[in-house]
């Protein structure tokens, strides 16, 4: 299955991946015999993003994110390694959904454009902003042209469709 993920949506792409493999664990299928593929495109690329972009460039304050632990503007990913008790389940982070064979690409399109608008907003080089970005995605989270194209491949080699917000 594909989860499209337009936004972060307080981490429900990642909570229904998880759920999407949990379940079929549960009903026999081991998790080498699934395929869970988020596409991080639009307003959902931060979570693509390590620590470090997230402090230097204030993401939790662009894209509107709350670290509810301080109500404040999260300074972090939440979603990459979230504090015991942060997410619904233990294990429901892109880390471990990693570890279980999940996949996870982020936009290329959507990055450079967002760093365009950054930069113009900063008086920053939007080519510089983006380079730094792609530098900080985690590791194992591919990088690809688009968003839309990857969601299209993903359904044209046999997965299912599922929007995650």
């Amino acid at each position: 299955m594909v989860f499209d993920a337009v936004t972060a949506n307080d981490g429900f792409s990642v909570i229904w991946s998880y759920t999407f493999m949990t379940t079929h664990n549960q009903t026999g299928t081991a998790d080498n015999d699934l395929t869970a593929m988020v596409v991080l495109r639009s307003k959902a690329i931060p979570l693509a993003f390590d620590d470090k972009i997230w402090a230097k460039f204030k993401l939790g304050k662009m894209f509107k994110l709350v670290d509810y632990d301080t109500n404040a503007s999260a300074e972090r990913n939440l979603y990459w390694s979230p504090k015991s008790g942060e997410m619904p389940e233990e294990g429901m982070s892109i880390k471990a959904l990693m570890e279980r064979g999940a996949k996870f690409c982020v936009c290329e399109t959507a990055i450079k454009m967002t760093a365009r608008m950054y930069a113009r907003g900063k008086g920053s080089d939007a080519e510089e902003v983006k380079k730094e970005w792609i530098a900080g995605i985690l590791p194992g989270i591919q990088v690809v042209p688009s968003g839309v194209w990857a969601v299209n491949l993903a359904q044209e080699n046999g997965c299912s469709y599922c929007s995650a917000g």
